[in-house]
């Protein structure tokens, strides 16, 4: 009997000695937590609840490593709650039936509450959440989603509406390096790393915690003489440092939201920089091409229209000549655009037009614009006064109008005084002027109660 004991110890104690430095180094109080610091903050209505002992149901939302876990696990430690965890990854309604249950006899006989913790929770389908939605309303649990996924796409709106959203932010390179220099401390002195490489692992990971922590106890396990040197250091990085990047997640919309702006906003630097992450994480570099040609139009346009073919130029190049070569063509366009004259002039016209078309779908075309092709349609008036510009003096039919009676009052187009647009906005307004003074003479010579619109 003491042998069995005595074995079961020692199962125990290696099975914590194997658990990962990450897990092994959890902090169970907010003093230890690192971090999130505009959600536990002093004065943070988060902190407030935790240390009021009164947590309330929640979703943690926030990239890998950014203490989700351990999150839930200082709230239940602060507030004296038993904490059960599930993984929507294995877990199922039976799972959940059976932990619902536990924790309502918890309650009743032990008045304790119970922290039910659901990692990945957006992998569970719309059932699955809503198995939740009565137990979370009569107090049975007090729920806590963790997801790396933008809740308002991925979770019901029944549970959105019974649970408080949190952000959890990527840790700052500053936080990280905390977290590294607490590990190398709980290591023991036998362990060793200079404080550059401590930057570098902490520069390395792009605020996930978890991965500075398994990467550091990598190392450690393969330092001789528990030195942990450069060459080790980025042996064991090898492959760990392309960044973040979900090609179809909230991150890729982020960013390539992030270059847009940084062109709009004329950021060379900024926008060369996103677009640098995006072909480090494997984004598609056409894909990047096509937005750059929408870019050109949409925030420059007739500015500096070169902007637009210099962009299908870089398309062209990216399919002709492939990565590396395309991608510095790609390049280039970018920061031409984000250096050239800006006007969304075109874009917002564009909107307009198509905003009237769908409000007045129906008006018809002004007979002196309408083609007659046949005999019929020229007996019937099809393009009768119609003016040919090139007939014109400067080919231009002063006071000419071109859409419908109804519309005619519209300017969708409104050049901006920056670049090629201050030409144009000055040619424009001096054919207005021609057109005004031409109305005004065909109205002194029209008979009354025509007004020439057709």
């Amino acid at each position: 009997m003491d042998g069995q004991t005595a074995s079961l110890f020692d199962d125990a104690g290696a099975r914590a000695r194997a658990r990962p430095l990450a897990d092994r180094l959890r902090p169970q109080t907010l003093a230890g937590y690192v971090g999130q610091e505009h959600l536990l903050g002093a004065g943070k209505p988060l902190r407030i609840a935790i240390e009021s002992g009164a947590p309330h149901s929640m979703v943690l939302w926030g990239p890998p490593g950014t203490g989700k876990t351990t999150l839930a696990r200082v709230v239940a430690h602060c507030c004296d709650a038993h904490m059960v965890t599930l993984s929507a990854v294995l877990a199922g309604v039976k799972d959940i039936r059976v932990a619902i249950d536990e924790a309502r006899q918890r309650l009743d006989l032990q008045g304790r509450r119970t922290i039910l913790f659901v990692d990945e929770v957006h992998r569970f389908n719309k059932a699955q959440q809503d198995s939740f939605l009565p137990h979370i309303e009569n107090g049975t649990v007090i729920f806590i989603g963790a997801t790396t996924e933008n809740p308002s796409f991925e979770l019901n709106n029944a549970l959105l509406s019974r649970v408080r959203v949190y952000v959890l932010r990527a840790l700052s390179e500053t936080d990280v390096r905390a977290l590294i220099d607490r590990a190398l401390t709980g290591l023991g002195a036998g362990v060793r790393m200079d404080e550059p490489l401590r930057d570098e692992l902490a520069g390395a990971v792009g605020g996930d915690a978890r991965q500075a922590l398994n990467y550091l106890e990598i190392a450690a396990d393969l330092a001789v003489d528990g030195c942990i040197d450069a060459p080790l250091l980025r042996e064991v990085l090898l492959g760990a440092l392309r960044p973040r990047f979900d090609k179809g997640g909230e991150q890729f919309y982020d960013q390539i939201s992030a270059l847009h702006k940084s062109v709009r906003g004329s950021a060379p630097d900024a926008a060369l920089y996103w677009f640098a992450r995006m072909i480090g994480g494997g984004c598609d570099p056409l894909y990047i091409a096509r937005r750059v040609v929408r870019m050109a139009a949409e925030e420059i346009g007739n500015a500096d229209p070169r902007a637009l073919a210099l962009a299908l130029d870089a398309w062209e190049t990216q399919e002709r000549l492939g990565s590396p070569e395309g991608e510095l063509a790609i390049a280039q366009a970018i920061v031409y655009l984000a250096c050239a004259a800006k006007s969304n002039a075109v874009y917002k016209a564009w909107n307009e037009a198509r905003a009237d078309a769908e409000r007045h779908p129906a008006l018809a075309v002004p007979m002196h614009l309408r083609n007659a092709p046949t005999r019929l349609m020229d007996e019937l008036g099809h393009g009768a006064g119609y003016r040919y510009a090139h007939d014109e003096p400067d080919a231009y039919a002063a006071g000419e109008r071109y859409l419908p009676r109804e519309l005619h009052d519209r300017r969708y187009y409104q050049p901006v005084a920056r670049g090629l647009e201050t030409r144009i906005a000055d040619k424009l307004a001096a054919l207005r002027e021609i057109d005004e003074q031409a109305r005004r003479e065909q109205a002194d010579r029209a008979p009354v109660g025509r007004d020439g619109a057709d």
